[in-house]
């Protein structure tokens, strides 16, 4: 598939049939996360994987959506900005990697026809009691990912003529 074509496949899925990812495209998705850029090449993130199953009403602590839990996996990207690169004026890259390597994650899910949802509104402390993270790893974003179960919809964006600039602002 070409790379503009899936970037116009991709969207937020918010609804998932049970069927199980294989093990195969999940190693995939993976890795297409391993091999994103990140700032220094310092690679300071770490990805959870949880199989939803059985587990439904305590995930839903962190996040508290139906179709949240339906994909028979979320992906959890966190952050360690301690092993991040730090730009001179204290910049911490933690975040922008994390964001990097979930938009590959993402991208390579929907070329294996697999759906996801970039999700932020979570709920941090039960988050972090939930899924064990240390002091020192902070959960950035995560996902769903399963087989699609809901329609996209028509995607709205602005222009570009809306959103760039040449030279100068």
């Amino acid at each position: 598939m070409e790379f503009s074509e899936l970037i116009k496949q991709r969207y937020s899925v918010r609804g998932y049939k049970p069927d199980p990812v294989e093990d195969k495209k999940l190693q995939q998705v993976l890795e297409a996360a391993r091999m994103a850029p990140t700032a220094a090449n310092m690679q300071p993130f770490q990805l959870i994987v949880v199989h939803t199953e059985g587990r439904e009403e305590e995930l839903c602590r962190i996040y508290d959506r139906e179709w949240f839990v339906q994909a028979p996996i979320i992906i959890v990207a966190c952050g360690i900005p301690s092993k991040a690169w730090v730009r001179h004026d204290k910049s911490n890259y933690s975040v922008v990697d994390v964001a990097i390597i979930m938009d590959h994650l993402i991208l390579a899910a929907t070329a294996q026809g697999l759906g996801t949802c970039w999700i932020g509104a979570f709920n941090p402390e039960a988050a972090r009691e939930i899924l064990g993270l240390p002091e020192g790893v902070d959960l950035i974003v995560m996902t769903p990912l399963g087989y699609p179960d809901a329609e996209p919809k028509p995607k709205v964006r602005k222009s570009l003529e809306e959103l760039v600039r040449y030279e100068r602002w």
